[in-house]
């Protein structure tokens, strides 16, 4: 009767796979975050002190309603662009870009013609908190919007470049979640106000 040794068998560890993120996405998310946390201070705040009495009585003006629908429309040409990387349709891309900027430079012109609607209700950014928190909720997203424009612009500057293609998709899914975060951001703002005005 013959012994049969079993050769051991050697185990090859494979290396665990590591959670990674791009750098720069990572960096967005933080700043998503920070926004966020921002914003949810500042709306506890002004219902704190609306609760307080003391509190302006005003029309939200309704070219806020028409510029909340032109940034809404703005996602939906972003979302274009990107689907137009993902298929290396440049021209689309191009045009999805450039369209979504000229919404975002409409939306703010519109932002602006709301606080020219707020002096002529005599409402403005001294004097009633009421006043004080719409003029601070407005301009810092219109700050925010701003930068996601300067984002924008980089992403045209790479694409005439061909830096963004299918095979390189990171610039413009950070630009994508910029803008549509910016979006869904003042439709909460919006909203917020109009509920608890």
């Amino acid at each position: 009767m013959s012994n049969q040794i079993a050769d051991p068998v050697s185990f090859v560890e494979e290396p665990e796979e590591t959670l990674s993120m791009n750098p720069r996405k990572f960096i967005l998310w933080l700043f998503i975050v920070s926004i966020i946390m921002l914003f949810a201070a500042m709306t506890s705040a002004y219902l704190v002190r609306r609760a307080e009495g003391n509190w302006l009585e005003y029309d939200i003006p309704p070219v806020f309603t028409y510029s909340s629908v032109v940034l809404v429309i703005s996602s939906l040409t972003m979302h274009w662009a990107y689907l137009a990387a993902k298929k290396d349709n440049f021209g689309s891309l191009k045009i999805a870009i450039s369209v979504t900027f000229a919404l975002g430079i409409a939306f703010l012109y519109m932002q602006f013609q709301g606080w020219v609607e707020l002096v002529n209700q005599k409402v403005f950014f001294v004097g009633n908190p009421a006043g004080s928190f719409m003029y601070i909720f407005t301009g810092l997203h219109g700050f925010h919007l701003i930068s996601g424009l300067i984002v924008l612009i980089f992403a045209l500057v790479a694409v005439f470049k061909i830096r963004i293609h299918a095979k390189s998709m990171n610039q413009i899914e950070i630009a994508a979640t910029y803008w549509h975060f910016l979006d869904i951001l003042w439709l909460y703002l919006f909203f917020f106000l109009v509920y608890f005005h």
